[in-house]
């Protein structure tokens, strides 16, 4: 039996994660961390977790706990997962692995010493519609891949606009702006289906002035066997221009669904157009959690480590570098 611990049971953890543990055969949540007494006691009694901390060590160092899942911001990350494998503990992370490609490296090395897995939850390796993206692709059904295009548009949202900012726009505490949150899932599942990226050219800067973080980014990106990329990502268009297109074209065919939102999975090729049902799970994380259980359990492999995580990391900082060389943001 896998006995989780949760350190920071916030929004991520309600639905997405939480519910997961105890839903996967020989697995069960059994403890949860957040620093707030009243909130981490609310959420063990609405998820029917047997205990609840406000320090994380305790949490680490619990002997009945064997198995640890950090879904704090990233700043903190790297620091718990290295107190995590130091207590003799695998650890699954919250993605971004942590705030930037420095820290996974010592997340990494750490595991390394201690002999202990690392598992980072870029779920959509494990969802059933983006592998079914996977198969088409693998099963020649658009010939051989020229170019991979993203598009993400979303609005600024008024809590920006009023100057009310979430961590998750403040470099310190998420390595970016929500290029971070948003782009790893969509660049690190590019590395599942093509490979690890080779080359990067990219433009980041800040257009509406909101906050010091990047708002636009524009990137190329190139893959093994020659296979391009390209991704716009914009956080300050209008709600009207919102946009979540994902599509890869081929020479003999084209794929296009959207990352977040679950669009079906639409094929188009000689043989006319085809649509697939792009699954969206109760819990996202379910698939990938069972996958995590079962490789502890000694069956199986994943498909989410520390090491493909971390590629993703590089590529991110790659992508932003120049912005933040040049002072126009904040970011450790």
């Amino acid at each position: 039996m896998i006995n989780w611990g949760i350190i920071g049971c916030g929004n991520v953890t309600e639905v997405k994660s939480g519910p997961a543990f105890n839903k996967v055969r020989n697995s069960r949540l059994l403890g949860v961390m957040r620093r707030d007494a009243v909130l981490a006691k609310d959420y063990a009694e609405r998820h029917n977790v047997p205990k609840f901390h406000t320090d994380a060590d305790k949490l680490i160092n619990d002997p009945e706990i064997n198995a640890v899942y950090i879904a704090t911001p990233p700043d903190s990350h790297a620091a718990y997962a290295i107190r995590v494998m130091e207590a003799g503990k695998p650890v699954y992370i919250e993605k971004p692995m942590a705030l930037n490609h420095a820290e996974c490296v010592r997340i990494n090395k750490t595991a390394e010493k201690h002999g202990l897995p690392v598992f980072v939850a870029y779920y959509r390796r494990t969802l059933p519609g983006f592998l079914k993206i996977k198969t088409l692709i693998e099963k020649g059904k658009i010939g051989k891949v020229r170019l991979v295009q993203i598009q993400l548009f979303k609005s600024s949202s008024d809590d920006e606009k009023a100057g009310r900012l979430s961590w998750r726009v403040k470099p310190e505490i998420s390595g970016g702006g929500h290029f971070f949150d948003l782009a790893s899932h969509q660049l690190d599942y590019l590395d599942f289906v093509f490979g690890p990226i080779q080359k990067v050219k990219a433009l980041a800067i800040n257009q509406a002035n909101l906050y010091e973080a990047e708002d636009f980014v524009s990137a190329s990106f190139l893959f093994p066997g020659n296979v391009a990329g390209t991704g716009n990502w914009s956080f300050s268009v209008s709600r009207e221009a919102a946009l979540d297109s994902l599509e890869i074209f081929g020479d003999k065919g084209m794929i296009k669904t959207s990352t977040f939102s679950f669009k079906p999975i639409v094929l188009t090729n000689e043989k006319g157009r085809q649509e697939f049902i792009n699954e969206r799970p109760e819990n996202v994380q379910f698939y990938l959690i069972q996958q995590i259980v079962n490789a502890l359990s000694g069956k199986g492999e994943v498909v989410s480590t520390g090491i493909t995580a971390a590629r993703t990391s590089k590529v991110m900082d790659m992508i932003v570098e120049e912005y933040y060389k040049g002072g126009s943001g904040l970011r450790v």
